[in-house]
């Protein structure tokens, strides 16, 4: 059985000498025991990367197990293993990677320097859109992180071209606008300057000095994505996103009551009661947002 291992620059592994076309054994009796004894290799490339990190400083090798085998998930253990030869980085790239030009790992898209990106020109982590520079983006054109929206400098828009943070407007520099070009922040109309003093919360008329002495549950702070590993995917989800097999996943877009009920059944108790302590709290108004019914 051939397979891949990686080593130290120096050509270790966990403190013992290996050299390419030699053979190494466990001593006449010993069995591999998977975690404790034997020699440790991933039929995958890719496997590799989740016990080594990913450095192109080290060394890995095609290695062949000539003597008793056991399977432990993605990786096996051998009594015997041969260290057949040196893999180069550049084909470690192509070998983890399904897109091309890739120098990160885990990529299914092309051009990224970053890690688990499905979209193209990734120079930051777990993007499904294009050319972000951030993280975990779904749109493209980003460099802050956690954008759905399109060609945002800062964080948490759904919005397209936001400078500020939270916006799902467009073209806003201020925070939390729901309209577009508002150097204020959380206005919900158009071309404003300033940033109101009153809000609306649960329906009502509320002072901004009120919300802002709140405190709001842990749980309000969710994503709309969630990242699914392959061994919690169904088969329909692997024949939709095939990138899962490189990327150990796939980026699963949630629905806005779907993401806010995941985050509720996750909150603690204590955390759930903050939300009654809220100015204006009304449960039915809470439940037409959320999909949450809180007693």
């Amino acid at each position: 059985m051939r397979g891949y291992k990686v080593f130290n620059s120096d050509w270790t592994c966990r403190d013992f000498q290996f050299a390419v076309g030699e053979t190494y054994s466990l001593p006449a009796g010993q069995h591999p025991v998977a975690c404790k004894q034997g020699f440790h290799f991933c039929e995958r490339a890719i496997d590799c990367f989740s016990y080594y990190d990913f450095d192109p400083k080290n060394k890995v090798a095609v290695v062949e197990a000539i003597g008793e085998i056991v399977i432990a998930g993605d990786k096996s253990c051998t009594s015997s293993l041969k260290i057949v030869e040196e893999v180069s980085w550049e084909k470690v790239l192509t070998l983890v990677n399904v897109g091309a030009g890739n120098s990160g790992n885990r990529n299914s898209g092309n051009w990224n320097s970053g890690d688990s990106n499905s979209g193209n020109w990734n120079s930051g982590d777990s993007n499904s859109g294009n050319r972000n520079s951030g993280d975990r983006n779904s749109g493209d054109r980003n460099s802050g992180n956690r954008n759905s929206g399109d060609s945002n400098s800062g964080n948490r828009n759904s919005g397209d071209r936001n400078s500020g943070y939270w916006n799902s407007g467009d073209r806003n520099s201020g925070n939390r606008n729901s309209g577009n070009w508002n150097s204020g922040d959380r206005n919900c109309g158009y071309l404003n300057s300033i940033s109101p003093d009153t809000i609306l919360v649960f329906n009502k008329e509320c002072k901004l000095s009120d919300w802002e002495g709140a405190i709001v549950p842990n749980f309000f702070y969710f994503e709309c994505t969630a990242f699914v590993d392959t061994y919690e995917m169904t088969d329909a989800e692997k024949q939709q996103h095939p990138e899962y097999e490189t990327i150990g996943g796939y980026l699963k877009t949630l629905s806005y009551k779907e993401a806010w009920q995941e985050s509720y059944r996750k909150a603690s108790k204590e955390d759930r009661e903050k939300v009654k302590k809220l100015p204006n709290f009304d449960a039915d108004v809470f439940f037409e947002i959320t999909g949450v019914r809180v007693e």
